[in-house]
């Protein structure tokens, strides 16, 4: 059916604005409907951006070009391949974090997500028809919006976080916008500040918790495989209670990620293999302490467990090397409260003898050592001097991944942790940080950001037609990103830039698309991983639509 003018304007995947060729005018019944000039995409692109220039702050930079993503999809992303190191921290985290806590009140536009109700579950399957309108998906990122960033259960809100999530996918991997969905599963919120809000836009109740909602993400997920065959699901920033049951629950029969717990530790482990790589030390010989023992703390440590594993030592040798660390101190076994997810890393109280006064994280390093600290407690500033300084007594080239984010929930300052360790740590940030000089050496602070690998995994996991992502595969990720430091310059990032993530996500992507086809998990039969994953790259480009 031939689609009118005005549907063909209004639609941001055929959109050209003022790019529409003379022909294509006349065709399409366009003439006249918008200004005579015709612009290459290239000049559009210039224009966008200065418009761009003008704005002043990071949230108004991030609703002009949200606008421009409502209304052009490819110009959106082609002036966000070339500004990605720039765009990254207004389309996406921090400043994202500003927009879902006020999404209700600026509400414009739904930029295409499906909006699932648990109150209304028999619609699931429809609404996800409807939300298609009839492309092709191969890529869902959901979310429940109970555990958004570090700011916690913002409800229906925190759909932005699935539509800035595969944002990210496009501009990196170059996976085609018209082949994705955003979706929300809105089963209420318990942030009462939300359900007084006149102005909310989801479900005015409290959270609805057990059979139901495992029924709900059922319907959802049997619904999505349904239509669209061989989708690949990513979970976003569920609550700390169900990410990781999900996660077991579909894992072996879906293409499944969540990005909190799986992408994180990749992430992780790739900013460790960087680290060894520089300080020539074996990942055997590490000792991890996690503060954080959340959704994200647990799920890293499990990855850099798995990753000894892999090097060769015994898993209950392996398991000796790991501990963690939360508000009550360091996880014991016999404490009552243990998730699942903790309970393989909680230590005997046996093992010290001053148990009952490991209640801090200061406590925790002078007794253990650590060669390694990761933070996801999003408790700023708690990498304090003396537990730095502490650490790095005790192992030349101390490991320190201060993770939280946004800036304010920061464990520590890259700058500090170089200053208090004296240039010896090695360090990444989950937030973007400017180099760091220290005695004539100019660090480089790479970014434990996800989006250097979850936007290739996707991408390879696609190209490849991956049954399942299973734990090698992922593996393979995080080594094709850690093997890319260079050892021998003086102040080395431990993780490759922002600045080159499209280029990076190509990495990733051919190393997971070759491992899908080595250990026979693809669905196709794939005669090249590496062509596969060049032909599935979209272009944002212009298209013939007469």
């Amino acid at each position: 059916m031939k689609l009118s003018a005005q549907s063909i304007i209004n639609n941001p995947f055929l959109n050209k604005g003022t790019a529409f060729t003379a022909e294509e005018r006349a065709s399409l019944g366009l003439a006249g409907l918008i200004p005579s000039h015709i612009q290459t995409v290239s000049e559009q692109t210039q224009q966008a951006y200065a418009q761009y220039q003008t704005k002043v702050s990071p949230l108004e930079k991030r609703i002009f070009l949200m606008s421009l993503f409502n209304e052009n999809r490819v110009l959106f992303y082609n002036l966000f391949s070339q500004h990605i190191a720039e765009f990254m921290p207004v389309v996406y985290d921090p400043t994202i974090a500003d927009t879902i806590e006020n999404y209700s009140a600026l509400f414009v536009q739904p930029q295409n997500a499906a909006f699932l109700s648990i109150d209304e579950p028999d619609q699931v399957e429809s609404i996800l028809k409807n939300a298609a309108d009839g492309r092709k998906i191969r890529l869902i990122v959901v979310t429940d919006g109970e555990g958004i960033l570090g700011i916690g259960d913002w409800g229906v809100q925190g759909v932005d976080i699935s539509v800035g999530k595969l944002m990210v996918y496009t501009a990196a991997a170059g996976i085609d916008p018209s082949e994705v969905l955003p979706v929300s599963l809105d089963a209420g919120t318990n942030r009462q500040s939300l359900l007084d809000d006149p102005l909310y836009l989801g479900n005015r109740h409290e959270r609805v918790r057990g059979q139901r909602y495992d029924e709900f993400v059922d319907k959802f997920v049997n619904a999505a495989e349904k239509l669209f065959p061989n989708v690949y699901l990513h979970f976003e920033d569920f609550g700390r209670s169900t990410a990781a049951e999900l996660l077991r629950r579909y894992q072996q029969k879906n293409v499944v990620f969540n990005d909190d717990i799986q992408g994180t530790g990749i992430i992780v482990l790739a900013s460790i293999l960087g680290a060894l790589n520089i300080s020539k030390q074996s990942i055997k010989d590490q000792v991890y302490l996690s503060f954080g023992a959340g959704t994200a703390g647990a799920g890293i440590t499990s990855r850099i467990w798995q990753e000894m594993i892999q090097a060769g030592v015994d898993p209950e040798e392996a398991r000796k090397h790991f501990y963690m660390v939360d508000k009550q101190g360091l996880l014991f076994d016999d404490m009552p409260d243990l998730t699942p997810e903790q309970k393989p890393f909680a230590r005997s109280r046996s093992e010290f003898a001053n148990a009952d006064e490991l209640t801090s994280l200061a406590a925790a390093v002078k007794a253990i050592h650590p060669t390694i600290l990761v933070g996801t407690s999003t408790q700023p500033g708690t990498f304090t001097e003396e537990i730095i300084k502490e650490m790095a007594a005790h192992t030349e080239r101390p490991i320190i991944l201060p993770l939280s984010n946004p800036t304010k929930l920061a464990e520590a300052k890259a700058a500090d942790l170089i200053e208090w360790t004296e240039g010896r740590a090695l360090v990444a940030t989950g937030i973007p940080t400017d180099p760091v000089e220290y005695n004539g050496v100019t660090y480089e602070i790479g970014q434990a950001n996800n989006a250097l690998v979850y936007p290739g995994l996707g991408l390879g996991a696609i190209a490849s037609t991956a049954k399942v992502l299973n734990d090698q595969t992922i593996s393979k990720a995080a080594h094709s990103l850690g093997g890319i430091v260079d050892p021998a310059q003086a102040g080395a990032a431990i993780l490759p830039p922002v600045s080159k993530l499209d280029a990076f996500s190509q990495t990733v992507a051919q190393a997971v698309a070759e491992d899908v086809v080595a250990q026979g998990l693809n669905r196709e039969p794939i005669a090249d991983a590496k062509a596969a994953v060049a032909n599935e790259k979209w272009v944002p480009e212009y298209r013939s639509l007469d």
